[in-house]
């Protein structure tokens, strides 16, 4: 029986949050028509834009300029005029982005986790939170999994490296969801056979999983066979869920997994249903466009990932270019849902170094050493043998690499990699794409 579900919704409401009426607001729409969604998106869109054009200084310029609002009045037809919220845009116009009533809202500053190698800083707010957390438990409860329900989140935790453990306040949260955290940052054998024995103790319903994580689990299982209590489901994110990889995780644990997308600048942004084919968009929550060259948004087709939040009123991020490219797939599933649907998401993929000892190290333990240095405009980490690792920088104009924060990086290196790691800076005109066309932020080529 599960208990925690009423003990956490009476938290929730003896906490005055908005979680729960997020949550019902949410399921009222889950099967509402392509015609009711379009204008829940559209009533969503004219507040926002309304409340950007009174409150931000750049959306002030912009909406007006573009003819988005016009004498107080909205005019959507013109929102695709809208020029793309880039990283470099948020960098130069930083605090003009903030609505002048951010203080109000109980904001926070965050900063973007991904793997751009540019990496920028944002606020959000209480709003914000409560919509992003139910939208979480929503797509858990779709899958089969409700509140309070056993699970185990297979994630990456720099705190975990360095210190050694979680806070208080982090081991009291998982209690009460019934939630055990696996850092999956280091990941050898001994820390896959405390996971499996883990597993087979706590059962759980579900994980929640970095991509390489979960294969990595995959094979370590098929290459040696035991006992395993499959989970209901793993819902597998930070990294594209190629029908390669889906089918090695599913054969060996035993169980179906659900591609997830997001970023932790506009949290979650779509989610596989149990017909495991496209991505549902969420558009009570953010207003998703796959766009083409024109920056115009395609209903079928491949194109840049381009995301308006709905419900950070304390820096609204209004066609903000995640830097991911996905495949748009309409409206059509076999679940009843009619929401938009990116049928593949090819977005940049973390994956894992090789240590001299054998085990593995997630990369993005690296990638986050390099974020908010003045004189880094770019980089690139590359492991060319186990105990070397290669960092090539695009540097800043006019900023020298302060002899500090090189000390700092290569001991963060080293933590993770080994002290016998070397760690040589490359500083370059450019970095290269790949042959695709795309950045490649970690590369492994032991």
């Amino acid at each position: 029986m599960n208990w925690r579900k009423p003990v956490i919704y009476a938290l929730l409401y003896g906490s005055r949050s908005q979680i729960p009426q997020c949550l019902k607001r949410i399921r009222q729409l889950e099967f509402a028509s392509q015609e009711q969604i379009q204008g829940l998106l559209n009533t969503k869109l004219e507040r926002l834009l309304l409340h950007a054009f009174h409150h931000v200084p750049y959306y002030h310029r912009i909406l007006g300029q573009h003819e988005v609002v016009v004498q107080g009045q909205v005019r959507l037809q013109n929102f695709c005029r809208l020029p793309l919220l880039t990283k470099e845009v948020i960098r130069t116009q930083g605090s003009d982005l903030y609505a002048d009533d951010y203080r109000t809202r109980k904001s926070y500053d965050n900063t973007s986790g991904g793997s751009t190698g540019e990496p920028v800083s944002f606020i959000q707010d209480r709003q914000y939170d409560a919509w992003n957390i139910a939208t979480k438990l929503y797509f858990n409860e779709m899958l089969g999994k409700a509140v309070g329900d056993s699970e185990i989140k297979f994630w990456g935790s720099d705190r975990d490296i360095l210190a050694g453990c979680l806070t208080w306040k982090e081991r009291l949260i998982n209690q009460i969801y019934n939630r055990r955290f696996v850092n999956c940052y280091r990941l050898g054998e001994t820390e896959l056979n405390e996971l499996i024995a883990l597993n087979n103790a706590f059962k759980p319903v579900a994980y929640w999983s970095y991509m390489e994580s979960a294969l990595e689990l995959a094979r370590y299982l098929g290459r040696h066979p035991r006992d395993f209590h499959a989970p209901r489901f793993i819902i597998s994110t930070i990294g594209p869920l190629t029908d390669e990889v889906k089918t090695e995780i599913e054969s060996n644990l035993n169980c179906p997994v659900y591609n997830q997308y997001g970023s932790r600048e506009v949290g979650g942004i779509a989610c596989q249903c149990r017909e495991q084919k496209g991505l549902h968009a969420f558009p009570w929550w953010n207003h998703l466009e796959v766009v083409g060259q024109d920056d115009q948004p395609l209903e079928q087709g491949e194109g840049r990932v381009v995301v308006t939040t709905l419900e950070n009123f304390s820096m609204p991020l209004i066609r903000y270019e995640i830097g991911d490219v996905a495949v748009a797939g309409g409206h059509d599933c076999g679940c009843g849902r009619h929401s938009f649907q990116l049928s593949q998401v090819m977005g940049r993929t973390l994956g894992y170094f090789k240590k001299a000892d054998g085990s593995l190290a997630h990369s993005h333990f690296l990638v986050q050493a390099l974020f908010f240095r003045s004189w880094i405009k770019r980089f690139q980490i590359v492991q060319d043998a186990l105990d070397h690792v290669l960092i090539r920088v695009e540097q800043a104009p006019n900023i020298d690499m302060p002899s500090a924060e090189q000390e700092d990086i290569i001991q963060k290196t080293k933590v993770l990699m080994g002290a016998q790691c070397q760690v040589e800076f490359d500083f370059v005109e450019e970095i290269s794409r790949s042959a695709s066309g795309k950045f490649v932020y970690t590369l492994c080529q032991v």
